[in-house]
C-alpha cells in the first residue's frame, strides 16, 4: 500500500479523542488502504491488539447481515462486551448500512471506542448524521493522488518530472492504477472499468436511473466543457440538437446525483465588485482528469482544460476554497481562500508576448494586495510582471502538499 502520509497523519492527530472521523472521496481514491494504514498504525506504534480493532467492510458479502442499523450495533456491542476493554471501530462505506447515523451514535453513547467511518456519498455528512452528531465528528476528504504524490509514486521509475506529468495528464491520480504500473492500454481499460462499473453503476443505483444512457451524454457534455461555464440550459440544447429532450429541473437533479457520487465537483463564481457569490454560469470540474480522458479519449487539444481541471484539483487538495472570480466583463480563474489569505490565479498553456496582456489583464484589475499568479507551462515567461507572480505549472503542482 502506498503511505498517504497526508490523510494518515490527519487520522493519527486525533488519536484518543471523542471525535468521529469521517473519511469522505470518490471511489477508488484511496479510503479504504487508509483504514487499513490507519489499523497497521494502531497494531504497530499504539500496540493495540488486533481483538481491539473492529475492521467491517460494508462492500463484502461476509458483513451482508449487518446492512442494518439495529444488527450492526448489536454486533459490535457483543464484541465489546467480550473484549472487555477499549475497542477501535473502522467502518468502510458506511452508507451501505441502512440509519447508519443511528447505529453509530448508539455506539458512540454506549460502547468505549474511537470510530472512523469512510464513505463515498458527498451527502454523507448532511441530514440526520449532522443533527445527531453535531459537534462531535470531523470530517476528512480524501482525493486521488495530488501530483507530488504521484512523483512519490513513481520515483523507482527513473523517470523525469516531465514524463511524469505527461502520465499525470493523461492517466490522473486513482492510486490503483498506478500500483499497476500497466501498459497505457491496460491503464485506460482500467479507468473504462472503474468508471463503467463502479462510479456509473453507483450513480444509476442509487438514484434509481432507468436510462443510463442520456447519463452516459450529460457526463460526456459536462467532460468535454471542463473549465468552461456551464448552465443547465447548455445541456439542454445539446441534448435537443441529438434528438433528446430533457427538462432543465430534472438537468440539475443529474448534476446533483454526480456531485453526491463525487464524480464531479460544482464551482460557484464569485463577483469580485459586488462582493456577492452568483447562482449562474458556475463550472464544472471532473474528480480526476484520467477518468474523464477515459470517457472522451485524451485529446491534445483539450489540454487548456485539462490543466485548469488539475489545478483546480491541487488547490482543494492544498485546502483552499475555490471560486471562479468575475471582474466585470473579465474572468479570474480562480480565486481562493484558506484561512484569512486569498490567492488570485489564472492559467494559461503557453505565455507568449502576443498573449500576455489578455492573460494577465483580469489580474491587472483586482485592485487589492492579495498575491495574483500565473500558471503556464511556458518556462520563458516566468518571473514578475507588475506585481503578477508567472510560475511553471509543473513545478506548482509537484510542491509538497505538505508544504500549504
Amino acid at each position: 500500500m502506498f503511505p498517504r502520509d497526508r490523510y494518515l497523519n490527519q487520522l493519527i492527530a486525533f488519536y484518543g479523542a471523542e471525535l468521529i472521523r469521517v473519511i469522505t472521496g470518490m471511489r477508488r481514491s484511496g479510503k479504504s488502504s487508509l483504514l487499513k494504514l490507519y489499523r497497521n498504525w494502531l497494531v504497530n506504534e499504539k500496540k493495540i491488539e488486533e481483538k481491539n480493532i473492529v475492521y467491517i467492510n460494508f462492500e463484502s458479502l461476509k458483513y451482508a447481515n449487518l446492512t442494518e442499523s439495529q444488527s450492526l450495533y448489536d454486533y459490535v456491542c457483543g464484541i465489546s462486551a467480550q473484549v472487555g476493554t477499549k475497542v477501535y471501530l473502522l467502518f468502510d462505506e458506511i452508507q451501505n448500512v441502512k440509519d447508519w447515523e443511528k447505529a453509530v451514535n448508539a455506539l458512540r453513547v454506549d460502547c468505549d471506542c474511537e470510530i472512523v467511518l469512510t464513505g463515498s456519498n458527498a451527502r454523507l455528512l448532511s441530514g440526520e448524521l449532522a443533527t445527531l452528531l453535531a459537534g462531535r465528528y470531523v470530517e476528512i476528504q480524501m482525493f486521488p493522488l495530488s501530483f507530488d504524490e504521484f512523483l512519490e509514486f513513481r520515483k523507482s521509475s527513473g523517470e523525469d518530472i516531465h514524463k511524469s506529468f505527461d502520465a499525470f495528464l493523461k492517466f490522473g491520480g486513482l492510486p490503483g492504477l498506478h500500483e499497476l504500473r500497466a501498459s497505457p492500454q491496460a491503464t485506460t481499460q482500467y479507468l473504462n472499468d472503474v468508471f463503467s462499473s463502479v462510479l456509473l453503476k453507483d450513480v444509476v443505483s442509487r438514484n434509481n436511473i432507468r436510462d443510463t444512457e442520456l447519463l452516459n451524454r450529460i457526463i460526456q457534455f459536462i467532460f468535454d466543457n471542463v473549465g468552461s461555464t456551464f448552465s443547465a440550459k447548455n445541456i439542454s440544447d445539446f441534448l435537443k440538437s441529438q434528438g433528446r429532450k430533457l427538462g432543465v429541473e430534472t438537468i440539475y437533479n443529474y448534476l446533483d446525483y454526480l456531485e453526491n457520487a463525487l464524480v464531479i465537483e460544482r464551482v460557484k463564481r464569485f463577483d469580485l465588485k459586488g462582493k456577492k457569490y452568483l447562482e449562474t454560469q458556475e463550472k464544472i470540474y471532473a474528480a480526476d482528469v484520467g477518468i474523464r480522458n477515459s470517457v472522451l479519449g485524451y485529446r491534445p487539444s483539450d489540454i487548456a482544460g485539462i490543466l485548469e481541471n488539475l489545478v483546480y484539483l491541487n488547490l482543494r487538495q492544498k485546502g483552499f476554497r475555490v471560486f471562479v472570480g468575475k471582474n466585470g466583463t473579465l474572468e479570474v480563474n480562480f480565486m481562493t481562500s484558506k484561512d484569512e489569505a486569498v490567492l488570485y490565479l489564472q492559467v494559461c498553456c503557453q505565455l507568449a508576448p502576443e498573449n500576455l496582456e489578455r492573460e494577465i489583464a483580469p489580474l491587472k484589475q483586482i485592485k487589492d494586495n492579495y498575491p495574483k499568479l500565473v500558471l503556464t507551462l511556458s518556462d520563458l515567461m516566468t518571473g514578475d510582471i507588475e506585481g503578477i507572480k508567472v510560475r511553471n505549472l509543473v513545478d506548482f503542482l509537484a510542491e509538497p502538499i505538505a508544504n500549504f
